[in-house]
């Protein structure tokens, strides 16, 4: 911010920013002083001045990693993943960098430590967070960076999107499983998110006052996106909430991490490998369609805003669309019509 003062018969004007050096001239008129005053934060804010960095010696991307998880992080929906890939990124030499050193080749070596422990995806997540929080600390913090280091180095690949989905037979013998675990809410969790499409978030979120078991339906409040839905339930959905015991205003009173845990053992036990618990809605969004559900129909209960990242959810099985083609032909087969002889 440019400070203009009056010195006799002139007009001294100063311009101080974080991260350059002091500017200060003299004018005979006042109109002349903020007229350059304009000009020199102008020429700052495209970059064309020196950055004098002293300010960024001082400081390393530690500093700003451990400021945005204190002031920024809270206010994310995902703050708990935030919390753990922040402390991953604090452990490594990259941290300990001063701001001044934070170049693109340094975080190119990041991303290739990274690369040959975890997968391109949890690499790009990764960085993502690094990009935020710099891109933070220009816009809001005033630090001068003469660029944001992360935009200029070439990211992973994104993965294919998985098409994992639970046969009958994998269902069955995770729900036969069940029954060795002490974990009574398990297989009611499992079986609701192959009926509906929620999230474990949602899941585990679910209060018994958003349940109309007239109307069939579950609101959610609090979703991975910040829009509020209502889930229609199926049939089935319904007997199993009807059948849920009530110990609470939440419908299941257990953390995602037991969640987690009981999922992992259970899997072992029930020998399914390679799937996960999302894997389920995958299975869920599927079952939608091959049910005849239409698109907007199936975004309503997913939740999903992006027709693209809905269809990147649905796997339909050969099988049935087999199946519904050879419904179709019977249904709709031309009758022949007789030749007229002249």
């Amino acid at each position: 911010m440019a400070t203009i003062r009056r010195r006799g018969i002139a007009w001294q004007v100063q311009v101080r920013r974080q991260g350059h050096a002091p500017l200060s001239r003299t004018f005979r008129l006042k109109a002349n002083a903020e007229l350059w005053a304009r000009q020199k934060e102008a020429e700052i804010d495209r970059g064309v001045l020196p950055v004098d960095t002293r300010s960024l010696r001082s400081h390393t991307l530690a500093d700003l990693l451990e400021r945005y998880e204190a002031t920024v992080v809270p206010r994310k929906r995902a703050a708990d993943r935030e919390h753990y890939m922040l402390r991953v990124i604090l452990r490594h030499p990259i941290a300990r960098l001063s701001l001044h050193r934070l170049t693109p080749v340094e975080v190119a070596k990041y991303r290739d430590d990274r690369l040959a422990v975890v997968s391109g995806d949890t690499v790009r997540r990764e960085l993502a967070i690094v990009r935020h929080c710099l891109e933070v600390a220009r816009t809001e913090w005033g630090f001068v960076l003469s660029s944001n280091p992360v935009r200029q180095v070439k990211l992973p690949r994104p993965s294919s999107p998985r098409e994992r989905r639970t046969t009958a037979d994998e269902l069955e013998r995770l729900l036969a499983a069940c029954e060795a675990t002490t974990c009574c809410w398990l297989p009611t969790i499992i079986q609701l998110a192959v009926e509906t499409g929620m999230r474990r978030s949602e899941l585990l979120g679910m209060r018994w006052v958003d349940v109309d078991l007239e109307a069939h339906t579950v609101f959610l409040p609090n979703t991975k996106n910040g829009h509020p839905r209502t889930v229609p339930l199926s049939p089935r959905a319904l007997e199993i909430i009807r059948n849920t015991p009530r110990c609470g205003n939440i419908v299941f009173g257990v953390s995602a991490n037991a969640v987690r845990l009981a999922w992992e053992r259970l899997k072992r036990r029930a020998g399914v490998s390679d799937l996960r618990f999302h894997d389920l809605r995958h299975e869920a969004v599927s079952r939608f369609f091959e049910n005849g559900l239409n698109m907007p129909e199936v975004a309503a209960i997913s939740g999903h805003k992006d027709p693209r990242m809905l269809m990147r959810y649905t796997h339909p099985k050969a099988e049935a669309i087999a199946i519904k083609l050879g419904t179709h032909e019977q249904g709709h087969h031309p009758r022949s019509v007789p030749q007229k002889h002249p």
